[in-house]
């Protein structure tokens, strides 16, 4: 059996590499993998010759990539509000750690885009320090998201020295992994390294599955291994323009992530990334889907629609508008359009 080392290894990086192993030829492409660099790995390319495009689209370079003129490069606001080069402190209670530049595949619509896989998100030893250090120094940081690049990509060692290191803070109460790994690499998730993982609870990790194609028997193995362990783990979707802009395709999605434990928590509007704008579809479109799964799955498969505000303003979620009258009765349509009310306490006026 292959290790997850050898899979990742195995990975097309470069033009050569696309011709030979997928038939890309577009004159454009080396000037696109030279602003946003590519790798897919072999576990990767087989999901795409088995299911094409929905696969494909996410990895695979586009030229429309850098044809891009709608979006900017940091559209959340991030370098602005990093309180050191890899630490975003945005919410008062919570940061987000970047612990890595690397990931097992590079995500085309990655809100990164523009630093990922590249030499401006090398990530030292000593910059996971100085971050460590002022979360230690700032009590009222209670939640700390560790992010990337995608932080499994780096040795169990590592990993187990930054969760220890973050685990001494008093203050620090619960942390969250943010990986890609249980779908895009999902042999990275080894008995080991849950085994690890397991002993810095409380741990929660959000991973992202966007179609239901990538719901392997590997994948779900490795979402039921971490289940297991007792770590909460969370998707986190991109709403992706003729991908997954279906209810069909979501709901589909959201419960057999439901099936193998793994709760829908975001499904996200596509952010302003520069490199991204022909995989953004409108919030019309993503506020139509919504209303076409209330009620129609279970509450428990359905996550919120949120939209990153531009400028690191934060998440605002995004629901169907079903009231149609407030005052002494609440009148609103249920999800089969049928209109009710509800009558207010009568104290309250």
């Amino acid at each position: 059996m292959e290790t997850w080392q050898t899979i990742l290894k195995d990975s097309i990086t470069t033009s050569e590499d696309l011709k030979k192993h997928l038939g890309c030829d577009f004159i454009e492409l080396p000037d696109v993998i030279n602003q946003f660099p590519v790798r897919i790995n072999s576990y990767i390319l087989n999901q795409i010759r088995l299911h094409g495009h929905p696969i494909r689209a996410q990895y695979v370079p586009d030229v429309q990539e850098i044809q891009d003129t709608t979006c900017i490069p940091d559209p959340l606001g991030e370098e602005d509000l990093s309180k050191t080069p890899n630490l975003v402190h945005k919410y008062p209670d919570r940061v987000l750690f970047l612990v890595t530049g690397q990931c097992s595949a590079f995500c085309r619509f990655c809100t990164r885009k523009r630093k990922v896989g590249t030499e401006r998100m090398a990530i030292s030893k000593k910059a996971i320090d100085r971050s460590i250090e002022y979360i230690r120094s700032n009590p009222t940081i209670r939640e700390v998201l560790i992010s990337g690049g995608d932080p499994l990509h780096l040795p169990d060692s590592t990993i187990d020295r930054i969760l220890t290191k973050l685990r001494s803070i008093p203050s620090v109460e619960i942390i969250r992994i943010g990986s890609r790994m249980p779908s895009s690499l999902p042999m990275r998730v080894t008995p080991q390294l849950v085994r690890m993982l397991s002993s810095h609870h409380p741990l929660y990790i959000n991973t992202h599955f966007n179609h239901p194609a990538e719901l392997t028997k590997e994948s779900i193995r490795a979402c039921t291994m971490l289940a297991d362990a007792g770590i909460p783990v969370g998707c986190q979707t991109v709403l992706l323009r003729g991908i997954n802009d279906n209810s069909k395709i979501l709901a589909e999605l959201f419960c057999k992530l439901l099936r193998i434990r793994v709760k829908p928590y975001y499904l996200f509007q596509g952010d302003l990334t520069r490199g991204t704008n022909h995989f953004r579809t409108t919030t019309k479109c993503g506020i139509q889907i919504m209303q076409e799964l209330y009620g129609h799955i279970s509450g428990m498969a359905i996550p919120i629609y949120a939209l990153d505000a531009p400028g690191g303003k934060g998440k605002i979620p995004l629901t169907p508008n079903y009231l149609l009258q407030s005052g002494r009765d609440l009148v609103f349509r249920n999800f089969r359009g049928e209109v009710c009310s509800y009558p207010e306490p009568v104290d309250s006026f």
